[in-house]
């Protein structure tokens, strides 16, 4: 049995999707929000907080893998206490979703917590693998209520280009590091097959749409005030800066989504056309 947190998240819904459809069964753990858990045959669902690892505990029992996803970049989760309780458990191997910036902005107060996770999981007893991806597609679905009501995305650094990563590919990757071998001990970073601009971004919506979108360029400043709106501060700088100033490190596109799967990542435009319908008015 496979359990999965984040289970209703743009990377764990899939991954349970993947997992039932290759007959594996699964438990689908979310933190008891609004949105609905997976239903279908070969899984079960959960309600847990990673904050409070005793509720994790039961829903553990008979696991043979965990996906560890956890939000706020990795904040009040006791890595140790949860890697204990897993191993406790007879969890054999593990697969912990991070972030690229833990390698590369060691240091970094936003990612805190995450560097602190990754240790957890490094020197716990299990089989582990560590997924750092880049930046989200899927944050694209931020503009869905712009591009319905203004046909316009207004949004910071228009020409700094970053190879953001389909969702879909990294619960690919997490599907293959929790039920085959050769990963443990792995750390990949995932990102799409190329750098593209917020610019870009929006001209691919708007092919995917078949309407008009006009990008329009939002100051940092003003990018600052609306992430700080619904995300940590600590988190809202430190995404600002990868977003307006990243390293050749995060500019640069990985190989491991092919090395891993077989096939180049998916690019954006493709990622666009499967959502398109979220932009329709």
């Amino acid at each position: 049995m496979i359990v999965i947190t984040g289970a209703t998240g743009n990377v764990g819904q899939p991954l349970v999707e993947l997992l039932a459809e290759a007959g594996h069964t699964v438990t689908a753990v979310s933190r008891g929000t609004s949105a609905p858990l997976p239903t279908r045959p070969g899984v079960a669902t959960a309600v847990a907080d990673l904050s409070d690892v005793a509720t994790l505990a039961p829903v553990l029992a008979g696991a043979d893998a965990l996906f560890l996803l956890v939000s706020g970049a990795g904040a009040h989760v006791d890595g140790p206490a949860l890697m204990k309780h897993a191993e406790a458990a007879g969890v054999r191997r593990v697969v912990l979703q991070s972030s690229q910036a833990v390698g590369t902005r060691p240091g970094a107060a936003s990612h805190a917590p995450l560097v602190e996770l990754e240790e957890a999981v490094r020197g716990s007893g299990m089989e582990w693998t560590i997924l750092r991806p880049g930046g989200f597609a899927s944050n694209a679905l931020a503009w869905v209520p712009m591009v319905k009501e203004m046909n316009a995305v207004h949004a910071p650094f228009g020409d700094v280009a970053l190879p953001v990563v389909d969702p879909l590919d990294i619960a690919e990757v997490a599907a293959a590091a929790l039920t085959e071998d050769g990963h443990a001990g792995r750390t990949y970073e995932i990102t799409g097959p190329v750098a593209i601009t917020p610019r870009e971004q929006v001209a691919e919506i708007a092919a995917a749409t078949g309407r008009v979108v006009e990008f329009v360029e939002l100051t940092p400043e003003a990018a600052l005030h609306r992430m700080a709106t619904f995300m940590p501060p600590a988190v809202a700088e430190g995404t600002l800066a990868i977003l307006g100033h990243p390293t050749d490190a995060e500019r640069a596109v990985s190989p491991h989504v092919e090395e891993v799967l077989g096939r180049p990542a998916r690019g954006f435009g493709e990622w666009a056309r499967r959502f398109a319908a979220a932009y329709e008015a």
